[in-house]
């Protein structure tokens, strides 16, 4: 209607581009997945820097219902949980999810990551973890840069 081209990018996949070209994940080689914790959780899969677009890793099952009813930023303010106790659901996702795909490094990023003091320490998993270095400003910068190194047609 407007005459622009219109572009679309899942938030998570967006902020996992912006992670490896900036952030923790920036040269890291093999599998690196991208978890957004807020009202829900995104999933962004790289393998080797090329995305694996919508994986929606937020619906796997996690003890009886969708993980992101389970886990998510949103989950631990319903029920009331202490960073602890929800830091204890994360690594059970986590743990999960790493069954699937064997990540070499799993990015946790999204509005709790500004607060990741609070539930880092708490996490058990024996998978390489870190706290996105962009915070819940990747997903912007992702779509920013996956607009600009789209391949033309």
């Amino acid at each position: 209607a407007a005459g622009c081209d219109v572009h679309v990018i899942n938030d998570a996949d967006a902020a996992g581009m912006a992670e490896l070209r900036y952030g923790v994940a920036a040269g890291r080689k093999g599998v690196v997945l991208m978890l957004t914790f807020g009202t829900g959780i995104g999933s962004g899969l790289f393998n080797d820097g090329v995305l694996v677009p919508n994986t929606e890793f937020g619906h796997l099952e996690l003890d009886g219902a969708e993980a992101e009813e389970r886990a998510s930023a949103a989950a631990r303010d319903r029920d009331g949980l202490s960073w602890a106790e929800w830091a204890g659901r994360v690594d059970r996702y986590i743990d999960h999810i790493t069954a699937l795909v064997s990540p070499d490094l799993v990015v946790l990023g999204g509005g709790v990551s500004k607060r990741a003091d609070k539930w880092m320490p708490h996490l058990t998993t024996t998978t390489d973890v870190e706290v996105a270095r962009l915070f819940n400003t990747a997903g912007i910068v992702g779509a920013a840069l996956a607009r600009r190194h789209e391949p033309s047609r």
